[in-house]
């Protein structure tokens, strides 16, 4: 019998803020809703379904990590026996209320699993998003209809993924693959000495046959430092990314890069600086895979990581 523990989808990631009211504005402004709050807690939705997507609690700035929802009971009590599980912790204040345990991998980040969260309320508001009818130059059915947009944030639908940079890269692979249904899609590796080195790897929830996101989770190589390097929502279209792109301009805030389309994954990707100094991405037109996808294996270099776009700054490597 397969021995990892099975988790079902991506939930939400959560963050420490010192100034609530700031990254709340930010949240706001980069397509979020609120689903909640307290005097020291926000937890911010977007139109999918998902009761929320962002967790913030007050406190120095701090990552942490991600949740994942499991499977099953079975899964969850096998999640809190795992030896570096805290305590299950009931999540009362939280939308849908449920529990959660944080499990600390080898070089130390929360890693969270969550289950029995209530039925969404189905009233919740859902902003309408039209398939917008694009025209080509051999087909071209857009006849005496016009595409017309509003400027606005990106809406967000879901949490798409989030990442670590990690000193301690091969643990921390070893560790993800064997204890979850964590699965690689793509090896980014380098070529040292003859041999194939995994300097970074996206990897994906094996649920068999059932399409799944490109990479739910992402483990990068850093020699220097381990961090969180980023979360990732999903959003409508190329439109809507564009109008959030510049909404985020206007709202003088800090764009990290973007916008651009991916190699691996080949989602349009636009990457910006949260108040906190954290690094979050909107994306759109990603790939699924199943387990029928081939592992690939690509080179590392600029090449791996956009096909257009501005050239990568420095500081997204790091």
């Amino acid at each position: 019998p397969d021995a990892r523990i099975n988790l079902k989808k991506l939930s939400h990631v959560r963050y420490q803020h010192p100034n609530l009211q700031e990254i709340h504005q930010f949240l706001l402004d980069f397509g979020l809703q609120v689903a909640h709050q307290t005097d020291k807690q926000i937890w911010h939705r977007g139109y999918g379904p998902d009761h929320y997507v962002y967790y913030t609690q007050k406190g120095p700035r701090k990552f942490l990590g991600g949740a994942f929802e499991a499977d099953s009971l079975g899964d969850f009590q096998r999640a809190a026996a795992l030896p570096n599980a805290g305590p299950v912790r009931k999540l009362a204040d939280a939308p849908g209320a449920g529990s959660m345990v944080t499990i600390t991998d080898p070089d130390g980040f929360p890693f969270n699993v969550i289950y029995d969260q209530g039925p969404i309320n189905s009233s919740r508001e859902q902003p309408k998003q039209e398939k917008t009818v694009l025209s080509f130059p051999s087909e071209k059915p857009r006849v005496r209809q016009f595409n017309q947009f509003k400027p606005g944030p990106a809406a967000v639908y879901k949490l798409g993924h989030f990442g670590l940079s990690t000193q301690d890269f091969e643990s921390q692979l070893q560790f993800y693959t064997s204890t979850f249904n964590i699965v690689p899609t793509d090896v980014v590796y380098i070529e040292q000495d003859g041999q194939r080195i995994p300097v970074t790897v996206f990897l994906h929830l094996d649920l068999g046959q059932e399409p799944v996101d490109h990479h739910a989770f992402f483990l990068g190589a850093n020699p220097k430092t381990s961090h969180g390097h980023h979360c990732s929502f999903e959003v409508h279209d190329y439109d809507s990314q564009q109008l959030g792109h510049q909404w985020l301009v206007e709202k003088g805030c800090r764009p990290a890069w973007g916008v651009g389309r991916h190699v691996l994954g080949s989602q349009i990707f636009d990457y910006w600086w949260d108040i906190s100094g954290n690094m979050v991405e909107h994306y759109a037109d990603g790939d699924l895979v199943n387990a029928e996808t081939p592992i690939g294996y690509v080179p590392a270099g600029p090449d791996s990581l956009a096909i257009w776009g501005p050239k990568v700054p420095a500081a997204f490597l790091e």
